[in-house]
């Protein structure tokens, strides 16, 4: 049993971290959006500069309504006129902004079912920002904040020759590091140059010398907002591969965040 200090000691720890868990509980439902019937599946959606973007925001219906009683307004914050408004049963874009002009869709045949998903193509580093989707209808309504991240990634290409294995890779923003690993996951040494084009969009080209036949190697290009993974595997003067892309989210942040400050209070009372 600990002495009366020690007691007093964790006690104050644990308020701090029951403190410390709503702070991050509030922070969270910031980032999710509005406590309204309206709902988005991704509020922190992350955009691939040139391709097209889709934010998600829809309203919870009990049955499909009219296209004419739905109304959907979507702005961005700190810009003048509006991103896209569908209303009366059809576009009104009289007061949309010049940057969106044709360049914003809706879905007019699942509007019926709540659904103002916003398709905006040809993403730009300007199109980043919070975005504010507004939903009224015969059936509820309500908004929601979407808060538009924009990066360029793609995949590379890997190439074997000489002993050397060869990942390059087209398109990539902000500036990414590399990283080369083997099946175990060790780190190994590799060499990685970058060249930025007139839009500070940057080429990757990076290199990982006295590779083994048969072996399976990892490439890992990865920024703040995306990582992508690419396994290689040589066969003979071949490589047979495949990259898949995750991407950063603000509330897996929170929750490390969170699950490091539980360890180091546990950590503490059990040292005491």
């Amino acid at each position: 049993m600990g002495s009366l200090g020690q007691i007093i000691f964790c006690s104050m720890v644990i308020l701090i971290i029951v403190f410390s868990a709503i702070i991050i509980l509030i922070i969270a439902l910031t980032f999710s959006g509005s406590p309204s019937g309206v709902m988005s599946s991704n509020t922190l959606p992350i955009a691939n500069l040139g391709e097209d973007g889709f934010l998600s925001c829809y309203l919870h219906t009990r049955e499909q309504t009219l296209p004419g009683q739905v109304s959907v307004t979507w702005e961005k914050t700190g810009l003048s006129g509006l991103v896209y408004q569908y209303e009366n049963g059809a576009p009104n874009l009289k007061d949309q902004n010049s940057q969106f002009k044709g360049r914003t869709q809706l879905f007019p045949d699942v509007l019926v079912t709540g659904n103002a998903s916003l398709l905006l193509r040809d993403v730009r580093r300007s199109d980043a920002g919070e975005y504010t989707c507004s939903i009224s209808s015969s059936d509820g309504g309500g908004k929601i904040s979407i808060q538009l991240r924009t990066a360029a990634f793609s995949a590379p290409t890997l190439k074997f020759s000489n002993g050397t294995l060869t990942a390059e890779a087209s398109r990539w923003f902000p500036k990414p590091n590399v990283t080369w690993s083997n099946y175990d996951g060790n780190i190994l040494q590799g060499s990685t140059s970058f060249t930025p084009n007139s839009e500070g969009i940057f080429s990757v080209v990076s290199t990982l010398p006295s590779v083994n036949v048969s072996d399976t190697y990892t490439c890992t290009i990865e920024n703040n907002l995306v990582t992508a993974i690419s396994k290689a595997t040589i066969a003979g003067s071949e490589v047979s591969g495949k990259t898949y892309f995750t991407y950063s989210t603000a509330s897996s942040l929170l929750a490390s965040a969170y699950l490091s400050i539980m360890t180091t209070v546990l950590c503490i009372c059990y040292l005491t």
